[in-house]
């Protein structure tokens, strides 16, 4: 049996409706455009993030923005239409961009930054340095159009991920995914690609 997402009906007892529209109005008063936010919610550096239209929060998600220079611009980017899950961390200090359609599951972690680098070249940050003290390694982390981020995932800086992707739940994303692609592991790998002339997934 097909259903279409606009086929599905969500019933909301009343005193759930009460609850919708205390969050609709709380909503309203961090950004017009945004459509439900669903408290908690934890939001620091809010003049730093371009909220998008009808963006949804699920419960106690983090969006994080920390100024690392005096220059004032959007760090944290969202398309239109996204809609994230209950505990949903986003942490920025220059760049994390979702385009428009995503959706995210809950406990997903996105961040352009990391305590130290480990890459076993010159410069590695020794074990004996406190981890807050490490110097931070910031790459921007770019997420395409209509991409779906299963339960848990871990998007890792540096990271694109293509237009229309599929990312398995508990993947650790540390490498480009291409557009159209199904991928998931810990590191992650690509399975399957869209074939547009078949219209179907075709396992690589």
């Amino acid at each position: 049996m097909k259903n279409s997402k606009d086929n599905l009906q969500r019933h909301y007892s009343f005193g759930e409706k009460i609850q919708l529209g205390y969050f609709l109005i709380r909503t309203k008063l961090i950004g017009r455009s945004i459509r439900l936010i669903r408290f908690p919610v934890i939001i620091r550096g809010r003049r730093y993030i371009d909220f998008g239209s009808n963006l949804t929060t699920g419960y106690w998600c983090r969006l994080e923005v920390f100024q690392t220079n005096n220059e004032n611009y959007k760090r944290i980017i969202f398309g239109n239409n996204v809609q994230i899950n209950d505990f949903v961390h986003i942490c920025a200090l220059e760049h994390v961009e979702i385009g428009e359609n995503c959706l995210l599951a809950s406990h997903v972690y996105i961040s352009d930054n990391s305590h130290g680098k480990y890459s076993g070249g010159d410069g590695d940050s020794s074990p004996i340095t406190p981890p807050d003290h490490r110097e931070y390694i910031i790459k921007p982390v770019i997420i395409g159009k209509n991409v779906w981020i299963g339960e848990g995932v871990i998007v890792l800086p540096g990271v694109t991920i293509g237009d229309g992707c599929i990312i398995g739940a508990h993947s650790i994303v540390n490498k480009d995914i291409p557009s159209n692609c199904m991928a998931v592991g810990s590191p992650i790998r690509i399975i399957k690609h869209y074939s547009f002339d078949k219209k179907c997934w075709v396992r690589n």
